[in-house]
């Protein structure tokens, strides 16, 4: 079969010929359609989420992925042959990933595919779609809440916006101008040019009283106590890069955190349901076939990447 994958962490990503993989017990067999590009397939390529000595190599590339059940193990419940499912594939100790034509996983890292929408939308979906709602719901974001979300306009972004949104809170999303009228449209209330100077001093400017949740994407430790600076007393600052400082949170009297996703299947049906039902929007920016994974994860790498990339399979 063909797949993206690297021969040992910091290579290449090369196209391979590899054999194909079969399901074992309490695993699913999937041809994948699509997969869905995020910034963590090209950190698993260099190497800084696993250890060389239980990582099997090549190592296939990708998280994210949906297409049609092949396969499935012996205790397998859930799924037959057949089925329209997405989910996350990546499993360095079995060297796999989404970045191929099949690919193995776990019964419960899958869910039923939304139906209303292609397989390249329900790939782009798994990893930021569950970490949006985590996100939502570890902030404790509800009705009349004010919502800082930085680095809105990501696959992740776009994601809490719209969820945030849904559970009516007041949303200000930073973004660009040519992204400002695509962020209302998903639900921020107004956003702030993050070009046209310091958010925080841009935000405080408009709400002197400060935002209830603070939702940072993608700030540094430095930028990220900047940030800290728009919310009010009490409330809630969290990273997802790792930047906050639980002495600095508590000199500052907010509650927050190092975010950690914990993906499941049950958050899979929420968001194919959302999705479905017409409540969540995917934004695609672009779809390109397999061949392309490696300059697609450049682009990821370099930061210049807009828009959620799906690989074409």
């Amino acid at each position: 079969m063909r797949a993206v994958a690297v021969s040992a962490f910091g290579a290449q990503p090369q196209l391979m010929d590899l054999p194909q993989p079969e399901p074992g017990p309490g695993e699913v067999l999937v041809r994948l359609a699509a997969a869905g590009v995020n910034p963590i397939d090209w950190k698993v390529a260099d190497g800084m989420y696993g250890d060389p000595s239980t990582t099997s190599f090549p190592l296939v590339l990708g998280t994210d992925g949906a297409g049609e059940v092949l396969a499935v193990g012996t205790g397998v419940r859930r799924f037959t042959a057949g089925d329209a499912v997405f989910g996350q594939f990546q499993w360095p100790e079995r060297g796999g990933g989404s970045y191929a034509e099949l690919a193995v996983t776990g019964e419960r890292s899958l869910a039923p595919a939304a139906r209303s929408v292609t397989y390249a939308t329900s790939a782009a979906v798994p990893t930021a779609g569950m970490t949006a709602y985590n996100l939502v719901e570890e902030t404790r974001i509800s009705e009349g809440r004010r919502v800082l979300i930085v680095g809105a306009t990501g696959g992740v972004g776009t994601f809490v916006t719209q969820l945030a949104h849904g559970r009516g809170a007041d949303v200000i999303a930073t973004a660009r101008p040519a992204m400002s009228d695509l962020m209302r449209t998903l639900g921020a209330n107004e956003t702030v040019d993050h070009t046209a100077g310091q958010v925080a001093e841009q935000v405080l400017a408009a709400h002197p009283d400060g935002v209830d949740v603070l939702i940072d994407l993608t700030s540094g430790p430095a930028e990220f106590v900047a940030m800290m600076g728009t919310v009010r007393d009490g409330g809630t600052a969290v990273s997802t890069v790792g930047s906050a400082d639980a002495d600095v949170l508590t000199e500052h009297n907010l509650r927050g955190f190092n975010f950690v996703n914990r993906p499941s299947p049950q958050l899979l049906d929420i968001l194919a349901g959302q999705v479905d039902a017409g409540r969540l929007t995917v934004l695609v920016g672009r779809e390109v076939p397999l061949e392309e994974a490696p300059e697609v994860l450049e682009t990821s790498r370099s930061g210049r990447a807009h828009g959620k990339t799906v690989l074409e399979i």
